[in-house]
């Protein structure tokens, strides 16, 4: 049963998602909050396993509410679902750690997608949100490839595979396919990998690994 939170200041919104929910046996919604601040507090009350986080909203916004959800002990994995695409916000959420930018226009059965990938330690990008992403990296790609090429000599040669895999939007599972290995293999192959990368999530290894130019091998 994934365990999941619902963080937006529009009380029709809620409703929405929740009801969305309520259609999927293997989700169950555990918390509600209004704005970042009320999301934090919940979080403490109960075990969390992906939230869904608006931007806009009073007192914390939800980018800064991400980081506070993400600094946990045991930290909910964080979708942020907004209205709007501004660059600003796509950058901020995944530097703040989430694991996926959906807007709320996306169709009901992706964002049950979504929260199922994310839950299962993919991530999962709105297709604008994505192009925006790749573009920006793209065009900063030289001042930080020396840096990421630093970092990833940290990598075994298995968990370089890994990740070159990982950056291709490949889950868990069909990695432990590709590399014959057990997927509990893979799971500590991944946190090894974002430990040794210093960074939070897949998304960011992701992102570190095409600033480096690690491809995945035939």
């Amino acid at each position: 049963m994934i365990r999941v939170m619902i963080v937006d200041d529009d009380a029709l919104v809620r409703l929405g998602l929740s009801d969305l929910f309520d259609g999927d046996p293997d989700i169950e919604v555990v918390a509600q909050a209004a704005d970042g601040l009320q999301a934090v507090e919940q979080a403490m009350a109960h075990r969390i396993d992906v939230a869904l986080v608006d931007v806009r909203m009073p007192r914390m916004d939800g980018i800064t509410a991400t980081a506070r959800l993400r600094a946990f002990p045991r930290p909910p994995k964080v979708i942020t679902l907004t209205t709007f695409d501004l660059d600003e916000y796509v950058y901020n959420s995944l530097a703040a750690g989430a694991d996926g930018f959906l807007l709320k226009d996306t169709d009901p059965a992706e964002i049950l997608r979504a929260v199922h990938l994310v839950a299962a330690g993919s991530a999962m990008l709105h297709p604008t949100a994505a192009r925006r992403l790749i573009d920006r990296y793209h065009a900063t790609t030289h001042p930080r490839a020396a840096a990421a090429r630093a970092r990833l000599e940290r990598l075994t040669p298995r968990e370089s595979d890994v990740l070159a895999l990982l950056a291709a939007g490949e889950t868990n599972a069909e990695i432990a396919a590709c590399l014959g290995m057990r997927e509990s293999t893979v799971k500590a192959h991944v946190s090894r990998v974002l430990a040794a990368l210093e960074v939070t999530n897949r998304v960011q290894a992701a992102l570190m690994a095409r600033d480096a130019g690690l491809t995945s091998r035939p």
